[in-house]
C-alpha cells in the first residue's frame, strides 16, 4: 500500500487531506503533519466522520532538514505534499531529497525576510531531483497550477502558438466581516502591497501596486462585473518562459473597495511592514502581529457565501487556420457547496482540490519525470480531467478580446 504525506493543517492543507482521503486507493495511508499535532487531529476526525478513512498524524517542524527526514525515512511515502508556508519549500525540498521522497508544492519559494517570490531557488535544485530519480512538481495550486495547465492545454489542442494571457481571479464571496483575508494574511498582504509586474515583448514591466484596474463581465450571473487589479504573481514567470510565441502575460485580481481602503489605512500606518519594531523591549514583525489578530482565514468557510470564478484569458493561432481567436478557460466554484463538502470556503478548495490532482498524476505516473517542474511542462489532458472528475469543472468560452485592454 502506498503512504503519502502532507504537511500543513491550515484551510488549504485540510482540503487536500479531505480530497486524498475521497480517493484513499490511491494515496493508501494518509500522514497529515504541522508543527500543531492539534490542529492534525481536528482534521482527522472530520474526515473520519465524512469517509471513514483514519489519517494519523504527527507534529513536525518543516524548518528542520534533519527531524522532517528522518520521519520521512521511518514512514517511506511515495511523495510528500508541501501544503505548508513558501518560507518551507526549500528545507522540505532538501528532506525529500534525504530521504528519498517525491516532491509536490502549491507556492514557490520566498525568504522570510524579503517579500520578493521567485522560482530561482527551486529551478536550482533540477539536476539533483533528476540525479536521485525524483520528481518535484511546482505550483500544482489553482493559481499557480490549474491556470498554468489551461494555457498547456490550450497549447497542445487549440493553438499552434499562444500570443496573450490574462490570468483573471474573482472572488465574489461576501462573508460579512469588515476585513479579512481569504488565505493566510501574511502571504496574502505580502503578496499584494508589493509593486505589480507583468510581461510583455520579453521584458517585465513594473508599475505602483494596486494603480491598474478596470471592470470586467465575468460569465457566471453570480459573479457579474468586477473591479480587476493588475498584480505580480508567480505563475507569470515559468509561462513566460515555458509558452513559445508568447507576447504578454498579466495577471489579474478582483478586491472590493471596501477591501482596498482597509489595506491602504494598514498599510499607511506600518502594519503592513515585515521591518521589526521594538516594543515594550521585544522585538515584532507587524505584519506578523497583524496576521494574529486578524480572523483565521479557515474561520471563514460557516461564513461565506457566493462565487469564484478563476480562468485564463488567452488569444492565439489557432492549428487549423492559423487566425488569431480568443478562448476564456474557467472555473467557477460556490462558497457553501465546498463547505459542505469539506467544511472550507471556495479559495482553500480551489488551491487545495488541484494539489491532489498533481499528486494523482505523479501516483499514476503520468507525471512521474525526474528532476523539478512547473505544472505546464507535463502533459495537461488526465490533470484536466480529473478537475472535473474531482470538484473544479472547467467551461470554455469564444470571447471577444475587446473585454479587455
Amino acid at each position: 500500500m502506498p503512504t503519502t504525506v502532507i504537511v500543513g493543517a491550515g484551510g488549504v492543507g485540510n482540503v487536500v487531506a479531505q480530497k486524498c482521503a475521497q480517493d484513499a486507493e490511491t494515496f493508501g495511508e494518509i500522514w497529515l503533519i504541522s508543527r500543531t499535532k492539534e490542529k492534525c487531529d481536528a482534521i482527522a476526525a472530520d474526515i473520519k466522520e465524512a469517509t471513514g478513512v483514519e489519517i494519523k498524524t504527527a507534529a513536525i517542524d518543516a524548518d528542520n532538514v534533519a527531524e522532517t527526514a528522518a520521519f520521512l525515512k521511518e514512514v517511506k511515502p511515495e511523495i510528500l505534499l508541501n501544503i505548508a508556508l513558501p518560507y518551507q519549500d526549500l528545507t522540505l525540498m532538501e528532506a525529500c531529497l534525504e530521504a528519498g521522497v517525491h516532491y509536490l508544492d502549491t507556492a514557490n519559494y520566498e525568504p522570510p525576510e524579503d517579500p520578493h517570490f521567485e522560482y530561482k531557488w527551486q529551478w536550482e535544485y533540477q539536476d539533483r531531483f533528476k540525479d536521485a530519480g525524483l520528481t518535484a512538481i511546482l505550483g500544482s495550486g489553482f493559481d499557480p497550477g490549474v491556470t498554468n495547465v489551461f494555457c498547456a492545454y490550450a497549447l497542445k489542442h487549440w493553438f499552434s502558438e499562444i500570443k496573450t494571457v490574462d490570468i483573471i481571479d474573482a472572488n465574489a464571496g461576501d462573508h460579512g466581516l469588515p476585513f479579512a483575508t481569504n488565505f493566510n494574511p501574511e502571504i496574502n498582504i505580502r503578496e499584494i502591497t508589493a509593486n505589480g509586474r507583468y510581461w510583455e515583448k520579453g521584458e517585465w514591466k513594473e508599475i505602483p501596486a494596486l494603480s491598474v484596474s478596470e471592470d470586467f463581465e465575468f460569465p457566471d450571473p453570480d459573479v457579474g462585473t468586477k473591479r480587476i487589479y493588475l498584480l505580480y504573481h508567480e505563475e507569470l514567470e515559468s509561462l513566460a518562459k515555458n509558452l513559445p510565441g508568447l507576447e504578454r502575460i498579466r495577471f489579474w485580481m478582483t478586491f472590493s473597495e471596501k477591501y482596498i481602503t482597509h489595506l491602504r489605512v494598514l498599510e499607511n500606518v506600518g502594519m503592513t511592514s515585515i521591518e521589526p519594531v521594538n516594543f515594550d523591549g521585544q522585538e515584532i514583525i507587524p505584519l506578523q502581529f497583524l496576521k494574529k489578530v486578524l480572523p483565521d482565514p479557515a474561520s471563514l468557510g460557516p461564513l461565506t457565501k457566493g462565487k469564484t470564478c478563476i480562468g485564463c484569458l488567452i488569444q492565439g493561432k489557432l492549428k487549423e487556420s492559423g487566425e488569431l481567436a480568443t478562448k476564456f478557460i474557467y472555473n467557477v466554484c460556490d462558497h457553501q457547496a465546498c463547505y459542505q463538502e469539506v467544511k472550507s470556503q471556495a479559495i482553500s478548495y480551489t488551491a487545495g482540490v488541484p494539489a491532489m490532482i498533481g499528486a494523482r498524476q505523479l501516483m499514476s505516473g503520468a507525471w512521474l519525470r525526474p528532476g523539478v517542474w512547473n505544472v505546464e511542462q507535463l502533459d495537461p489532458d488526465p490533470f484536466m480531467d480529473d478537475l472535473n472528475a474531482w470538484g473544479l469543472p472547467w467551461h470554455v468560452l469564444e470571447v471577444d478580446r475587446s473585454l479587455l485592454l
